[in-house]
């Protein structure tokens, strides 16, 4: 967390300099450095019902096509990438522009084996990337069984 500080002068001397470089967390590598950079992992919110898993992806601004869903040996992956680029050109004043943005995360969910492998549903709205993940019935999960030792 950064700290307010009043400078008197407008040019900064050397020991302010070095004293805010080596201020700053430069080998935290947790979320609140990670979003400095403009890049963020989705918040997400897991739920559990009777009959299924509700997961609840929020990534506003993307549509439905920047996402892949995928689940393999019970684990769900739930990934994005988009890709942005904006060209302007103006040969009177002889000058170009080209900006491109790009961004992409994963994230992975293990999943129990009393998950319904053909019954996974997802749907993007409002910003919100919801996937429900239906339950085995009861009786078609596998009880323990005791293996007799000869």
């Amino acid at each position: 967390m950064s700290n307010l500080i009043k400078r008197d002068n407008y040019v900064p001397s050397v020991n302010t300099l070095l004293d805010d470089f080596f201020s700053r967390e430069f080998f935290d590598w947790s979320d609140k450095n990670f979003t400095l950079v403009g890049n963020t992992l989705p918040s997400v919110n897991l739920k559990e019902t009777e009959k299924e898993y509700r997961i609840e992806l929020a990534a506003p601004g993307l549509k439905k096509d920047d996402f892949k869903v995928e689940l393999n040996n019970n684990v769900l992956s739930i990934s994005s990438e988009h890709k942005e680029e904006h060209e302007e050109k103006n040969k009177r004043e002889n000058f170009a522009r080209k900006e491109f943005n790009y961004q992409s995360f994963l994230r992975s969910f293990n999943l129990p084996d009393s998950i319904d492998d053909d019954k996974v549903k997802a749907q993007y709205e409002n910003g919100i990337l919801h996937v429900n993940v239906a339950k085995k019935a009861p009786s078609a999960l596998r009880s323990a069984k005791r293996i007799p030792i000869s």
